[in-house]
């Protein structure tokens, strides 16, 4: 399909997007625990392999603006999985661990089954970007993805379980810069992209709850860091 020919629909798709995530959030009534900082050093994204970089990547050194360094958690109580299940059926239902009516997301490369290293995966917003990442990074309790060009951030982030008290922890991190300038003012100016990334993934903890067969205990907490890229 020609661009011109996609642009009604994008616009059509970004409105209704938009509308649906902000009326939602209005209506939150999971409590939500938000704490805003500035970082340092500390908050610099980990290192790649090296054979899962290449041309296609968009990493944190290629955004514009400062790094956002965010972390939404959850306790998981009353569910039936381990972390390792837990991670595993998250990983293989990704395409249900986001907001349907917002996001989309398909496998531009791998096979069907939990990721592995070198799948590709591509999420499609409510907006004129897509959101293509590669999987980096896989432990029996943990993936993490890095973004590839056309994404809307340049960085990583990682999806993560393991035992806590009489349940589960559940946490995704990111470690991430705006794309470009527009997104820039979208995100760290505006504020728009930024409360529709936390509303995707605040519903996805919440989506990892059910998944495990349990429910979120006091919450989702919402840490962010903001630093300086350096030069």
């Amino acid at each position: 399909m020609a661009t011109t020919e996609r642009t009604p629909f994008i616009a059509l798709r970004w409105a209704a997007g938009m509308a649906l995530i902000s009326w939602r959030y209005l209506w939150q009534t999971t409590p939500l625990h938000r704490t805003e900082e500035f970082g340092d050093d500390s908050d610099l994204p980990p290192a790649l392999p090296a054979d899962l970089v290449d041309e296609h990547s968009q990493l944190a050194p290629h955004g514009v603006g400062p790094l956002f360094h965010r972390r939404f958690g959850v306790h998981v109580e009353g569910g039936s999985l381990t972390a390792q299940e837990l991670i595993d059926v998250f990983s293989r239902r990704f395409d249900r661990a986001v907001p349907r009516e917002v996001a989309a997301v398909s496998r531009r490369t791998g096979t069907r089954g939990a990721l592995q290293p070198g799948d590709e995966l591509v999420v499609r917003m409510p907006g004129p970007w897509d959101a293509p990442v590669r999987v980096v990074e896989r432990t029996p309790e943990s993936f993490r993805l890095a973004t590839l060009r056309s994404h809307l951030e340049a960085g990583l982030i990682e999806f993560r379980a393991s035992p806590e008290d009489d349940g589960l922890r559940f946490e995704i991190e990111a470690w991430a810069r705006p794309s470009t300038a527009l997104v820039h003012l979208l995100y760290s100016r505006l504020r728009l992209a930024k409360e529709m990334q936390l509303n995707m993934w605040v519903r996805s903890c919440l989506a990892a709850a059910a998944l495990a067969g349990g429910r979120a205990r006091d919450g989702v907490t919402i840490h962010t860091r903001r630093c300086v890229w350096p030069q």
